[in-house]
């Protein structure tokens, strides 16, 4: 997994290195709603390359990096 989000940029979301804007100044909306469909779409490629029982568990975290530290904790 590791791999393919580095692959897809997208690594920095499950390392806290892209972190949800905070600030809500003119032309930042569109900033959060791309940080947030790449935070949703990482997710699911998660959940989809876990069995269906750690998914479940996986449904309570909002972010990405959440998530991986989760599995982390599970798997380390």
């Amino acid at each position: 997994m590791r791999n393919f989000l580095k692959g897809k940029k997208m690594w920095g979301y499950v390392s806290g290195a892209y972190m949800i804007p905070k600030n809500m100044e003119e032309g930042d909306v569109a900033l959060i709603d791309t940080w947030e469909v790449n935070n949703v779409k990482i997710i699911t490629w998660i959940n989809n390359s876990v069995e269906h029982s750690l998914g479940t568990q996986l449904a309570k975290y909002e972010t990405t990096k959440e998530v991986w530290d989760h599995l982390q904790r599970l798997f380390m």
